[in-house]
């Protein structure tokens, strides 16, 4: 679908999840990688995965947080490639124990500040400047949902900063738009990844969510990727400063799509439309089962790792 024969794009958080399948493929769309994680043997097996297929890779372990880093990932990955044509943005992290914000420690907001808004933007300013020199690129930020508005989830961290990025790309998008630089967001909803489905079949939120989703499942990690490609392509080359929304309908339904249809007593001549709705809950200790780990997943909440 895709064709990004000779295009250098450097991927944040590449290790696993949606990094991991976004470098996979843009691999087999031809591009050569510059990827980058904290998770030095994650990444020499990507690198190993995406060089079978084909695709030129520069696998530089780092901390988006770290200014050095993010510094020597691009050097060394330019010292290679030449330049960068595209940049997905996408590592982050998250904070799943549901602290509400008057109980919320400054240590874990800070950090995912760092992560997933700070980093973000060292990484859109130095590869930015590079760009604009060429006059030539295309930054696409990952962002979610849950930055376009307010939750009950008690995600304070989380939301503060991809807030914070959707808007760093709205700025980014107008201040560079005349200039070929191209910058735009892509907010999935809730996301399955061969990693995250054990734990949420496990506890029952995958059918929850997917109760309360217009399109009533969950997103695949191929939808995400789809959406990404297309920004990052010259097929969207009049498209700048736009956030791209794959969530099956979450959004547009402004937080009522878990009400059930009603048919009102003065509404009779009107037939109902049936909907799919199913009122589940997911298990009652949910958060305990997170916290202790799940069949399927390697390792409990406190080690999180880098991922959108």
């Amino acid at each position: 679908m895709f064709d990004f024969s000779g295009k250098n794009v450097l991927i944040t958080g590449a290790s696993y999840g949606l990094g991991e399948q976004f470098a996979k493929d843009f691999a087999q769309a031809g591009a050569n990688l510059i990827v980058t994680a904290r998770g030095e043997e994650q990444l020499k097996e990507l690198a190993k995965s995406c060089e079978n297929i084909g695709s030129k890779v520069v696998a530089v372990p780092g901390d988006v947080s770290i200014e050095q880093d993010v510094n020597r990932v691009i050097t060394e990955g330019i010292k290679e490639l030449g330049h960068i044509d595209v940049l997905i943005n996408n590592a982050g992290i998250a904070d799943p124990r549901g602290v509400c914000p008057e109980q919320y420690d400054s240590e874990t907001f800070n950090n995912i500040l760092a992560v997933d808004l700070v980093g973000a933007f060292y990484y859109a300013r130095e590869c930015g400047r590079r760009m604009l020199e060429r006059r030539s690129g295309s930054i696409v930020n990952i962002c979610s949902i849950m930055a376009s508005g307010g939750n009950e989830n008690n995600v304070i961290g989380y939301t503060a900063a991809k807030g914070g990025l959707l808007n760093l790309t709205y700025q980014l998008g107008v201040e560079w738009a005349d200039r070929g630089v191209r910058v735009n967001a892509v907010s999935p909803g809730f996301i399955v990844t061969e990693m995250t489905r054990p734990m949420l079949e496990a506890m029952g939120i995958d059918k929850w969510i997917a109760s309360r989703t217009p399109m009533r499942r969950i997103g695949e990690v191929k939808e995400v990727t789809n959406a990404v490609m297309f920004l990052a392509s010259d097929l969207a080359s009049y498209i700048t400063g736009v956030d791209l929304l794959v969530d099956g309908g979450t959004n547009a339904s402004n937080g009522t799509f878990q009400i059930p249809p009603i048919h009102h007593e003065w509404n009779k001549d009107t037939p109902m439309v049936s909907s799919s709705y199913e009122p589940v809950q997911p298990r009652p200790d949910w958060y305990q089962a997170l916290q202790e780990g799940i069949p399927g997943i390697h390792y409990p909440i406190e080690n999180a790792k880098e991922d959108s």
